[in-house]
């Protein structure tokens, strides 16, 4: 018969006075270090919807998709917790740090359908007033003139999304037609790259 080693006596003798090991879970709820990674949740607030999350999602748990209907754009974006591998780098490359954070919820079981376990948002889109094609969102637009400052009049196209939201600058509906030429007050505008671009070398 082997005796048990010096350790595993002390090991025993100090369960018996401290208590057991394990924890009283779930009757007892766990509450986890401050660092621990858990399910990620959108901050509709702090969001700007500039998709640098998803671009970055190494299991692609987040996706964007831009949707235009009568002149009027979204983007949604779908965050999939059963996807997820909570491996932090959403929040850690957030443009705003607080669109995207980790909370402390670990435990994820459902008796739902795992299509079920997501999280959708949506976000105003600017487009084009030249071609109707989304250029950026609205609140990633506005993120950029407060960060910009005096220097927002450097650009015409935030320099005039700037003064509209504001009410300094007419607000004029998107036109769902291409026009055939572009003429030098097509700079004035709030344009893609493609139609800036174009304006630019024919005035």
């Amino acid at each position: 018969m082997r005796y048990p080693k010096l350790r595993e006596l002390r090991e025993a003798i100090k369960a018996l006075i401290k208590g057991p090991y394990t924890s009283d879970y779930p009757n007892k709820p766990h509450i986890p270090f401050e660092r621990f990674r858990g399910r990620p949740y959108f901050h509709e607030e702090d969001c700007v919807g500039c998709g640098a999350c998803a671009q970055v999602c190494p299991a692609k748990a987040i996706e964007f998709e831009d949707l235009v209907h009568d002149g009027i754009a979204k983007r949604k974006f779908t965050f999939r917790w059963d996807v997820c591998i909570a491996c932090g780098q959403c929040q850690a490359n957030c443009l705003t740090e607080k669109g995207i954070v980790l909370s402390q919820e670990f435990d994820l079981a459902s008796t739902e359908g795992r299509l079920d376990m997501k999280q959708e948002i949506e976000k105003e889109f600017i487009v084009c007033e030249c071609c109707g094609e989304p250029v950026v969102p609205f609140d990633q637009y506005a993120w950029v003139a407060k960060k910009l400052g005096p220097l927002v009049f450097s650009s015409s196209s935030v320099m005039l999304f700037y003064l509209r939201a504001l009410d300094l600058s007419a607000k004029q509906r998107i036109s769902p037609a291409k026009v055939s030429e572009s003429a030098r007050a097509d700079r004035i505008k709030i344009l893609c790259p493609r139609c800036r671009r174009e304006a630019v070398l024919k005035s």
